[in-house]
């Protein structure tokens, strides 16, 4: 190994993808259907929420600050307003959730206004184009997201090529799951950009409890690899980002949201 005399080090460039796979719209259909399962099940893993408290609007979900999450790695990050924001170390990234009671919306109300493609950017300043490429079933979709030059670090000249699975579950739960797709299947789907940097979502995606008096407990969680090199304290601060990704999200539903009587 020769020692380089340089003064710093060199800083390493991403990896433009060489290959493109052109797939049929039924093994896409397949591929995303299984790889959205494991998503759904980290998702609800990750909610963990207290069923037999769901009728208590101060549902105990922080119930772990002082004892990091008992011991399942959820370090808390921030807990404030009634919002809890949480982290945990995934190999060499970090895995981040969100959790918050959002009173008198219900669960189908807040998950309309989070996947309102159109009306994403004003909960999510930073984003520049959303839009779908595909539709592979009712509630199953890819889509391009797009973030411009003057995004934040973290996101500057970033693009991500996703599904979208929306799924309810038998006990009334919603799960949006969303992450990158491979980059050979991603490129022969929608061509990089030269101007852009293509991230991979490795896993995000939203868990909505319903609560019995019509309001409901929202779980988020998101670990990306945001491509290109960056200072780790712009990967490792994400909580910061989502500070104002939820205080956005929680004034739109309460704006979009009739007020609710509670149930006699």
């Amino acid at each position: 190994m020769s020692n380089s005399s340089s003064s710093s080090p060199s800083r390493p460039s991403p990896t433009p993808c060489s290959r493109s796979w052109s797939i049929s719209e039924e093994s896409l259909r397949r591929y995303v259907k299984f790889a959205s399962e494991s998503c759904i099940q980290e998702l609800l893993a990750a909610s963990d929420t207290n069923t037999n408290n769901k009728g208590n609007i101060n549902i105990n979900i922080f119930n772990n600050y002082n004892n990091d999450n008992a011991g399942d790695g959820w370090k808390v990050l921030t807990l404030d307003n009634g919002v809890e924001i949480s982290k945990r170390r995934s190999g060499s990234l970090h895995t981040f959730r969100s959790r918050w009671v959002l009173p008198s919306v219900s669960p189908q109300q807040f998950i309309t206004v989070a996947n309102a493609i159109d009306a994403a950017k004003q909960w999510d300043s930073d984003l520049v184009e959303a839009r779908y490429i595909k539709d592979l079933e009712e509630n199953l979709s890819i889509i391009r997201l797009r973030f411009g030059e003057n995004s934040k670090p973290l996101f500057r000249n970033r693009e991500f090529i996703v599904y979208e699975r929306r799924e309810t579950m038998q006990d009334g739960t919603l799960v949006v799951a969303v992450a990158s797709l491979p980059k050979e299947i991603a490129a022969g789907l929608h061509p990089k950009q030269s101007n852009s940097i293509r991230g991979l979502l490795l896993q995000s995606g939203w868990v909505v409890d319903k609560l019995e008096d019509n309001s409901c407990v929202v779980t988020y969680v998101v670990q990306l690899d945001p491509a290109g090199w960056l200072p780790k304290c712009f990967v490792n601060r994400f909580n910061t980002k989502l500070v104002m990704i939820i205080e956005n999200l929680r004034k739109l539903a309460q704006q979009a949201s009739p007020p609710i009587e509670p149930q006699k």
